[in-house]
């Protein structure tokens, strides 16, 4: 699929569920959890674009995609760390 077309579906995702919400309480909880993680995402992918010049890539996928997104820039400076420092 073309990166644009995908980042314009999560988009509107996000732009549906912050204006219509969730009205039941565990879709409420669901829809910020998805919310986050596709927020983790983006920021990987800011990472990943900027940090080819100092050879930073981390995969995204749902584990690390979770874990910035649900930990934040703390979790992801983790992740950097983990990726230069431990696995090289």
């Amino acid at each position: 699929m073309d990166p644009i077309l995908v980042f314009s579906i999560l988009g509107g995702l996000i732009l549906i569920l912050l204006f219509a919400g969730a009205p039941i309480r565990p879709l409420r909880w669901v829809g910020k959890l998805s919310i986050r993680i596709i927020i983790g995402a983006l920021m990987l992918f800011l990472v990943n674009a900027f940090g080819t010049s100092l050879d930073i890539h981390i995969p995204i996928n749902f584990i690390t995609s979770s874990i910035s997104g649900i930990l934040g820039l703390p979790g992801l400076a983790a992740m950097i760390i983990i990726k230069t420092m431990i696995i090289g």
